[in-house]
């Protein structure tokens, strides 16, 4: 019998569940590593080592620069960090920002970018990175401080991000700009371009590679702007219908992973004579469970199927299956700790770290009520 928290209900298309076996056993592989990689905040190196060695980070990159699909399929990305999340926060993490860090370059970057860092990518030979927010600004990219300027033959970008995934590790960052005249641009700076420097001022209560990206005139060859100037924004939207709906497929993953330690727990424990997983209330929690996992899963992929044929148009999908499994993860967790009582709070077991790893999937690549406010004016507007 298959086991219910890790997708066994769901029928995935076929052409996907080689790719879910390859995740699950790269999962499996880095389970013993998860306990310290998950705390760390830096690139863990055995890890990246496993991570590499699986060639899964190819799914990030079209086949034309050495992936594995003609192009990034949302699916895809959505079955792989559904395994890497039951596992581990930092695995996932690190495969998906090869994506969410590149994929503006996969779109509209020039030949000569494209050709330097989409190959490395897919070999994790380099890390990517994306740099949106800074220090002052979060949702409301509009009003970013960094500008990118042309000197003649180059782009100069100056300013500060902060909250970077990656940061201090990565080996190129994707920045969003304010460029004088046409709006916003993305523009590609190596790690190693002078004037670019990094600070860790933060850590959240789930560690994560995280930094503040400093951007003193950082020169680089006019060819390091991603697309036209002023289409900075258009190509954030392309890299968010993508890959928002592969965050639910890792809160799904997270979800799994709690509930299996929830019953493991109940089913082995006696209380007044009885297995807990048959005591009080106990069953119900979960029972819901199960059943809040089931319907996110059931949404998530419908919306990573829809993504992969057209990311732009289902992107509402993409958020309804965001914001509904990256919610029913916390009440999961929430459950399982509960049920498990005083072990459920020992620090350093696996469900006290996926109850940590649990509270920022409701606030990153659109926090809960932002999705909410776009997703109403979306129904308004269709209904209407």
């Amino acid at each position: 019998m298959s086991d219910p928290a890790s997708g066994g209900a769901f029928d995935l298309p076929a052409g996907y569940l080689g790719l879910q076996r390859e995740a699950r056993e790269l999962a499996a592989s880095a389970a013993a590593l998860a306990d310290r990689a998950d705390e760390a905040d830096h690139v863990d190196p055995e890890m990246r080592e496993l991570l590499r060695r699986s060639g899964l980070c190819a799914v990030m990159v079209p086949s034309r620069y050495g992936g594995r699909y003609e192009a990034v399929d949302s699916l895809a990305v959505t079955v792989v960090r559904e395994a890497l999340a039951a596992e581990s926060a930092h695995l996932d993490s690190l495969f998906a920002m090869q994506g969410i860090g590149s994929y503006a370059l996969t779109v509209a970057g020039t030949a000569a970018v494209r050709d330097r860092w989409l190959p490395a990518v897919g070999k994790l030979d380099a890390i990517a990175a994306l740099g949106l927010t800074e220090p002052d600004v979060g949702s409301d990219l509009k009003a970013i401080t960094t500008t990118v300027r042309r000197d003649g033959a180059e782009l100069v970008v100056t300013g500060r991000k902060s909250f970077i995934t990656n940061a201090g590790d990565a080996d190129f960052y994707t920045v969003l700009a304010r460029e004088e005249g046409p709006g916003y641009s993305l523009v590609v700076l190596p790690a190693d371009a002078h004037g670019l420097s990094v600070e860790h001022p933060h850590q959240i209560i789930a560690p994560h590679v995280l930094g503040d990206v400093i951007l003193d005139e950082v020169r680089v060859p006019a060819d390091h702007q991603v697309g036209e100037p002023g289409q900075g924004f258009r190509l954030m939207l392309a890299t968010l219908a993508t890959f928002r709906v592969s965050v639910a497929g890792a809160a799904v993953g997270l979800a799994g992973a709690a509930l299996r330690e929830a019953v493991r727990h109940t089913a082995g424990r006696e209380q007044f004579g009885t297995p807990l997983a048959r005591l009080g209330p106990v069953p119900a929690m979960l029972a819901s469970s199960w059943a809040d996992i089931e319907m996110a899963r059931a949404l998530t992929y419908r919306a990573a199927a829809a993504a992969s044929q057209d990311p732009l148009a289902s992107l509402h999908l993409s958020s309804l299956a965001k914001v509904g499994a990256t919610e029913a993860a916390g009440r999961v967790v929430d459950r399982a700790v509960q049920v498990m009582g005083r072990f459920g709070l020992i620090r350093g077991a696996k469900i006290e770290r996926l109850y940590r790893e649990a509270r920022p999937m409701r606030i990153y690549e659109g926090s809960t009520e932002v999705i909410f406010d776009s997703l109403a004016k979306h129904l308004v507007k269709e209904l209407t």
